[in-house]
């Protein structure tokens, strides 16, 4: 097919969704008998939508043999392209479909260990108590959270300072050595054993990716000189470090938050009793122009009420620092 990568494109002059439609599942299939099927259509009405869309796109989307199609370069590419847009047309009509005219949507970011052994459990009951506030959580690794994202709120770690941001701090992080019962059998875990590198031999120092300094920094704040507290197997999450200790892969440095049913279970037992004071602390967040939104106050009422009840429960069981 002749191609004029120069020809605009016609104001408004967009493909339909069912030429999307039939392109994708072609693609994906590279087969339009295939396509035909799945979408409940003919052959020919399939191959006629993506003949005519690559008309109109004044490009081939597809290489055709007698027997097989395949995309072209420009069709892999709009493929990929495509498919993010059909998803993003399904999620909205979902979500539109889904809610009645007067609920809302709050949509909410968290770390994922925090998300799962934290914020979740803290938003227990919350639907029921706000039938018309619809929860949209999802989980992000690494920095995020700006005033431009498409967020209502954010619960993050660090120093509680965000461009254009409130920040509310929620607790300090303290970190606790934790592993399985069993994993301390013939084996001294005394601080004062901690001097000697024949000791350290005996365990097994499991790592965080990101924090790869904190074994060193948990023996620093006891005064504690130990060689080796960068060796281990790196875990890039909590909870990946979490399981692997409950595995009895080693001994796991954790904020005590996050362990606090293991801890009270036994299924996790502190090596040391000792908990060092990270660097930063937990804190929920939103743009300062959301503070006075309506299903922002009512999670932040429903966090601080929760952390009430959260921290008696605490120090009847002595884990409060």
């Amino acid at each position: 097919m002749k191609t004029d990568t120069n020809k605009p494109l016609a104001f408004r002059r967009y493909p339909s969704t069912t030429a999307l439609q039939c392109f994708e599942t072609a693609a994906r299939h590279l087969s339009f008998t295939n396509a035909a099927q799945e979408m409940h259509m003919t052959q020919s009405a399939i191959s006629k939508q993506v003949a005519q869309l690559e008309e109109m796109l004044n490009l081939s989307l597809f290489y055709r043999t007698p027997h097989r199609i395949s995309l072209t370069p420009a069709g892999k590419s709009y493929y990929l392209e495509v498919l993010e847009i059909l998803k993003h047309i399904e999620v909205a009509t979902t979500n539109l479909m889904s809610h009645s005219s007067n609920t809302e949507l709050l949509k909410i970011v968290s770390h994922p260990t925090f998300c799962a052994r934290w914020l979740i459990p803290a938003l227990s009951g919350f639907s029921q108590e706000y039938p018309l506030i619809n929860l949209d959580i999802k989980e992000l690794v690494g920095p995020f959270f700006s005033e431009d994202q498409n967020v209502d709120i954010a619960f993050l770690y660090g120093d509680g300072m965000w461009s254009n941001m409130e920040s509310i701090k929620l607790f300090d992080e303290y970190c606790v050595a934790v592993c399985q019962p069993q994993y301390l059998r013939d084996k001294t875990l005394s601080t004062e054993c901690l001097t000697s590198r024949e000791c350290l031999d005996d365990y097994v120092l499991l790592q965080i990716s990101s924090r790869l300094s904190a074994w060193y920094e948990y023996f620093k704040q006891q005064d504690i000189s130990v060689d080796g507290t960068f060796v281990g197997p790196r875990f890039e999450t909590f909870h990946a470090c979490i399981s692997a200790a409950l595995l009895g892969y080693g001994i796991a440095l954790v904020p005590l938050r996050l362990v606090e049913p293991e801890l009270q279970s036994g299924a996790l037992v502190m090596a040391w009793d000792y908990a060092a004071k990270g660097r930063g602390s937990y804190y929920v967040t939103y743009p300062v122009s959301s503070g006075q939104s309506h299903k922002v106050k009512a999670v932040l009422e429903w966090i601080t009420a929760y952390l009430a009840i959260s921290d008696e429960r605490e120090k009847a069981l002595g884990l409060v620092l």
